[in-house]
């Protein structure tokens, strides 16, 4: 059912939209799944919504929960004490089927099957006695040939239209046969008992390979849902299909279909907004997998970063948040319902969460050929990085490992200084399997489709933070457009000292300055001294890998 929210906000006064009620057609609480509801342990049906539309979420989300309106429509909601993952709580079940392939260490904590059973059958208990649950079934992967059903359980409205918005949204018909393949439990208020279910706290994300099942208690934050089905799908695909899952966006050339470009990057680094163009069109910007046919997205939507948006630098995000779109932890002003985008006080892990559709320009197929160029980007705050290089084949491997970025003072709690930080492949909370079997089908699809990998620092240069300056973003985007369009074949490359990095002497549009580290430092010495000391760390950090 469509509504039009310009017209509820005329009706309803300008800025007093708390007042507004939604008009939407009759709830249907008909279960056609008995027999799937049985097997869960669900016996009360009474209290089962089933595929509502976003629509009707929303009035749910305004009626029952601690959620309101900005003035352009957007559904604020807050995640309560957790505003980001815990990667810490999160766990892989260890049983004979899958155990031995799991990186079993700090990313991937084991847990038995018996305290999965028990969290299970605590949850279902749980549910069967809540007013309200959700059910929501989505396939993951546009790619048919590895398309995967899901079948999420969620007791808050509005987590089930983030499910709605993030996954692929079936028809009508297909939900006539639907059977889930994967099954999701997310219950936020319900917690464990770290010393009977023997995990660090009451919150926790566990997943059961083998039932391809995944529990999630103890906290609201959406992201959870979504990059637990990552993890899972992280598995499932190289193992079973050979295909490689990445954590990156991709985008399309607009009249060139065969003109693919990837970016990968750890949070903070660049990956949504870099992959959003008015020239190309978006296939994700996210999650995908590399087939021998294709690049395909793994979802349906966008889980956009919005602390510090403006309509001027990031126009396609801008323009989507608007009715239906779930704005996550934002601050809004009570007087006038405008979201204050560039506020810190809640968190600046502020999101967005919309379907594909609602940006202009997004690839219909939510699939591509073969890529051309790969971007690995990373926000360096230590300033020693050049603002774009071309990685050689040895390169490749050493920096796809690494996934290395430079998180800045004050974006996350206790951090004073730029904190060096590795991630290998650019995510390596989601990733179940050793990141040299990544790495080398990354390595080897790349060199079968002889792909440019570039490496491109979105961060600063001069110097760290406080002393040098950040990348303007106008001309990251001209360095990436230059490259995309072979912009860079006939100008001379050099090698710079201590990172065997290969930078162009010049780039169309871009101040010199931006593209020679060394030389935009005041003090040469200095950037010399803090070069040597992020490469040893680097060469430590790669080292484990190559030699476990």
């Amino acid at each position: 059912m469509n509504i039009n929210f310009v017209k509820l906000i005329t009706k309803y006064s300008k800025f007093d939209i708390s007042n507004i009620k939604l008009a939407s057609k009759k709830y249907s609480y008909i279960n056609p799944y008995e027999a799937w509801l049985k097997d869960l342990g669900i016996e009360n049906k009474k209290n089962i919504f089933w595929n509502l539309s976003s629509t009707e979420l929303v009035d749910h989300a305004i009626k029952y929960e601690n959620t309101q309106f900005s003035i352009t429509g957007a559904l604020i909601c807050d995640t309560g004490k957790f505003k980001g993952r815990s990667p810490k709580d999160r766990y892989i079940v260890k049983e004979s089927e899958t155990s031995h392939n799991i990186w079993w260490g700090d990313y991937n904590q084991s847990i038995t099957e018996e305290v999965f059973d028990s969290l299970y059958q605590r949850m279902i208990a749980k549910a069967n006695i809540q007013d309200r649950v959700y059910i929501r079934d989505n396939f993951v992967c546009t790619y048919p040939k590895y398309q995967y059903n899901v079948r999420i359980l969620n007791t808050y409205a509005w987590h089930n239209l983030f499910c709605h918005h993030l996954f692929i949204r079936p028809t009508k018909e297909q939900l006539k046969c639907f059977s889930p393949q994967i099954t999701v439990l997310h219950l936020p208020n319900f917690e464990a008992k770290p010393s009977q279910d023997q995990i660090r706290r009451r919150n926790f994300t566990i997943i059961n390979i083998a039932k391809k099942t995944i529990l999630i208690g103890g906290t609201a934050y959406a992201g959870e849902i979504k990059k637990s089905i990552f993890t899972l799908l992280n598995y499932i695909l190289p193992i079973q299909h050979n295909v490689l899952p990445m954590h990156c966006a991709a985008n399309i050339d607009k009249r060139d279909p065969d003109s693919v470009a990837l970016f990968f990057g750890l949070s903070g680094t660049g990956k949504t907004t870099l992959s959003a163009s008015d020239k190309r069109n978006l296939i994700g910007d996210d999650e995908h997998g590399w087939s021998d046919e294709n690049i395909f997205n793994f979802e349906g939507g966008c889980y956009a970063k919005v602390y510090g948006l403006t309509k001027l630098d990031e126009p396609e995000i801008y323009e989507a948040i608007h009715f239906g779109t779930i704005l996550e932890n934002t601050t809004l002003d009570q007087d006038t319902k405008k979201v204050k985008y560039d506020d810190p006080n809640n968190t600046e892990n502020t999101r967005a969460a919309y379907p594909l559709h609602y940006l202009k320009n997004v690839h219909e197929l939510d699939m591509g050929g073969m890529p051309k160029n790969i971007f690995f980007l990373t926000c360096d705050a230590h300033g020693l990085l050049p603002a774009i290089s071309l990685l050689q084949k040895e390169q490749i491997l050493f920096y796809f490992l690494l996934g290395y970025t430079a998180k800045v003072g004050g974006t996350e709690e206790g951090i004073i200084v730029p904190k060096t930080t590795f991630s290998p492949c650019f995510g390596a909370p989601f990733f179940p399997l050793h990141p040299i079997y990544y790495a080398r089908m990354l390595q080897e699809k790349i060199e079968q489709h002889q792909v440019h990998v570039w490496m491109v620092n979105t961060g600063w240069v001069g110097g760290p933070v406080k002393e040098g300056f950040r990348i303007p973003l106008k001309y990251t985007r001209r360095m990436i457009k230059t490259a995309l369009h072979d912009g860079f074949q006939d100008i001379t490359f050099i090698k710079t000292d201590i990172f065997n990095l290969y930078i162009p002497v010049t780039s169309p549009g871009v101040p010199q300055n931006l593209l020679h580290p060394k030389d935009s430092w005041q003090d040469p010495e200095k950037y010399m001294i803090k070069a040597h000391g992020l490469y040893k760390a680097m060469e430590k950090e790669y080292s484990q890998y190559i030699e476990s």
